[in-house]
């Protein structure tokens, strides 16, 4: 038999389409989708993978990353098997592709109109953390009853000495309407969502979710009208050691024999083209 292109079957390629097209029509919606099986274990992108694998065309050009690195195991891996499977092309640079893959990051490098980004998402629903069944949440949904979400949020503002305590996956909200969860990414990443030129598409595959956002949607973080949104910038002064930015999200690089740590971007593609600037 000879294998299809990007792995799914033409079938299962237009049922993700068809779920995708009623994503966008619905911003923040989580739309059910089959989620058809990859040939890698769920929770390592099987659901970013699918819906990549159903807009990919001959014509594209594809960047993969994983925590903001080119270079990790997923996302090496994960290129390379559309490389094998779709002989397209990949690129590390974000202008250059049409489509990206990403886990843990919002890309930190300009979006443009007609670009793709695919997120791949461990847990879709902010409100399963509240209650542990899958209809209350959808009830709760349906009537915007975010209740519980405030507060916590409440609790955790005045329980932690002024400071909330997700520093990732901090959920949105989408055009004033649906809360949504932006993927576990860092919150200070959740203001690139907003008015984003991009499509952006995330996907769950073990939840079977699938939700998206329009070009130049309107996407908030959670907070009170009296308390702005906190992006949790450090304050300490820390640096990358290979670009010397302090603004760009930093992952821990090792600790020094003095004792002291060193920070290094974990967006590469950014943190190269500042090093050579």
């Amino acid at each position: 038999m000879t294998e299809t292109f990007a792995y799914l079957d033409e079938d299962s390629k237009r049922a993700v389409r068809r779920t995708i097209l009623k994503a966008l029509a619905v911003p923040g919606y989580q739309v059910p989708f089959i989620a058809p099986e990859m040939p890698i274990a769920y929770g390592w992108g099987v659901g970013g993978m699918v819906v990549t694998a159903s807009l990919l065309g001959a014509d594209d050009r594809l960047k993969v990353t994983d925590h903001g690195s080119d270079e990790t195991v997923n996302a090496v891996n994960i290129r390379a098997f559309f490389t094998r499977t779709a002989g397209i092309g990949t690129t590390t640079r974000t202008r250059e592709a049409t489509i990206v893959q990403v886990r843990q990051r919002v890309p930190e490098a300009e979006l443009v109109e007609r670009q793709v980004v695919v997120y791949q998402v461990p847990r879709p629903d902010p409100l399963r953390a509240f209650v542990d069944s899958a209809v209350e949440a959808a009830r709760m949904h349906a009537h915007a009853d975010y209740g519980r979400v405030y507060t916590r949020l409440f609790e955790e503002k005045t329980g932690s000495h002024g400071a909330v305590q997700p520093g990732y996956d901090y959920p949105v909200l989408v055009q004033g309407r649906y809360l949504m969860s932006p993927s576990p990414v860092p919150k200070r990443d959740n203001v690139r969502l907003n008015d984003c030129p991009a499509i952006q598409i995330f996907g769950a595959a073990r939840e079977r979710r699938l939700y998206a956002l329009p070009p130049y949607t309107r996407v908030e973080s959670i907070a009170f009208e009296d308390v702005p949104f906190d992006p949790g910038l450090p304050e300490d002064g820390r640096r990358c050691v290979v670009c010397g930015c302090g603004e760009s999200h930093l992952d821990h690089l090792l600790l020094r024999d003095d004792g002291m740590s060193e920070w290094v971007c974990s967006d590469t593609e950014c943190c190269a083209e500042r090093a050579d600037a």
